[in-house]
C-alpha cells in the first residue's frame, strides 16, 4: 500500500476551502433556499413555491411548453451538464403562479391518444367517457432557451492534477465551473394567430469557484443537486416573473389595417 502524502491532501482541503469561501456557497447543495423554485402543485393551489414566485388571481388561459431539442443549449444542457429537460421545471412554475393552465402536449400524449384508440377497438369500459371532444385546446406556447456564458476551469483542473489530485475530487471542483452565468428567454406565442405574445429575459449568476456534491456523472442528474442546475433553475424563475409582470399590462399590437394583411411597410413598384 502506498504511504499517503499528508502535504497533498492538506493542499487540496485548503483550495475546497478556499473555493467554498470564495462562492459564497454551503456545501451541501441538496439544501433550497427560499427563492429557489421546488415544492408542488395541485390545481390552484401551490405547496412550497420559491418565496419571489409571482402569482396570479385567475388563469390568463391555457398554456403547453415547447423546447428546441435541437438547439445548441440544448445538446449543452443535456449532455456536457447532463441536466434534464426544462419542461418539467417550467411546468411546475407555471402551474404555482396559476397565471395559466398546463395542457400536455409531450410524451403522455402518446398515452392520451392509447387510451383513446383502446375506446374505438371497444377495449375500455362503458361508462369511461374517452369520447372525442373532451381534449382542452391550448391557447398558447412558452418556447424556453438558454444561453451561457462559459468560464475557463483548466488552470484550477492543472493545480488539482499537480498535487496528483485524484478524478472524483477533480470532478467534484471542477464540476462548479461549467459556467459564470446563465441567460434565459421565455417565448409567449399564440397558438391561433402564431403571433408572440410577450418575451422575457432573465439571469442566474455563480462565481468562477462553485463546489458540486460529487464526481459521478449521476452528480448531475437534478435541477436542485447541483450548482448549475440550481442557477439555471432561479434564471427560468426571474424569467417567468419578468413575464407575469409584462403581461399584467399587456394590450395587444395594432397594425392598421389588420394582422397580417400587407403591413405599413410598403415596397416600390
Amino acid at each position: 500500500m502506498h504511504a499517503r502524502n499528508p502535504w497533498k491532501w492538506y493542499a487540496i482541503g485548503c483550495l475546497m476551502a478556499a473555493c467554498a469561501f470564495a462562492s459564497g456557497q454551503a456545501l451541501a447543495w441538496g439544501k433550497r433556499k427560499p427563492d429557489e423554485p421546488g415544492g408542488a402543485t395541485a390545481g390552484a393551489k401551490a405547496k412550497d413555491p420559491a418565496a419571489t414566485l409571482e402569482r396570479c388571481e385567475a388563469p390568463l388561459g391555457t398554456l403547453t411548453v415547447v423546447e428546441d431539442q435541437g438547439g445548441d443549449w440544448y445538446r449543452y444542457l443535456t449532455s456536457d451538464l447532463r441536466l434534464p429537460s426544462t419542461i418539467p421545471l417550467m411546468r411546475m412554475l407555471i402551474q404555482q403562479s396559476n397565471c395559466f393552465v398546463v395542457v400536455e402536449r409531450g410524451r403522455a400524449m402518446q398515452n392520451m391518444m392509447q387510451e383513446r384508440a383502446l375506446q374505438e377497438m371497444g377495449e375500455i369500459r362503458a361508462g369511461s367517457n374517452f369520447g372525442k371532444g373532451k381534449m382542452v385546446a391550448a391557447d398558447y406556447t412558452l418556447n424556453p432557451s438558454i444561453n451561457f456564458s462559459t468560464s475557463n476551469a483548466g488552470g484550477l483542473g492543472a493545480l488539482i492534477g499537480a498535487f496528483g489530485g485524484k478524478a472524483e475530487i477533480a470532478g467534484a471542483l471542477i464540476s462548479g465551473l461549467r459556467f459564470k452565468k446563465s441567460e434565459t428567454i421565455l417565448a409567449l406565442i399564440d397558438n391561433r394567430s402564431g403571433v408572440q405574445i410577450a418575451m422575457a429575459q432573465g439571469q442566474g449568476r455563480k462565481t468562477d469557484f462553485g463546489l458540486g456534491v460529487g464526481g459521478g456523472a449521476g452528480g448531475l442528474g437534478a435541477w436542485s443537486n447541483t450548482p448549475e442546475g440550481k442557477v439555471i433553475a432561479l434564471a427560468f424563475a426571474d424569467a417567468y416573473n419578468h413575464l407575469v409582470r409584462a403581461l399584467r399590462e399587456y394590450q395587444p399590437q395594432q397594425v392598421e389595417g389588420g394582422l397580417g394583411k400587407g403591413g405599413r411597410l410598403k415596397v416600390g413598384d
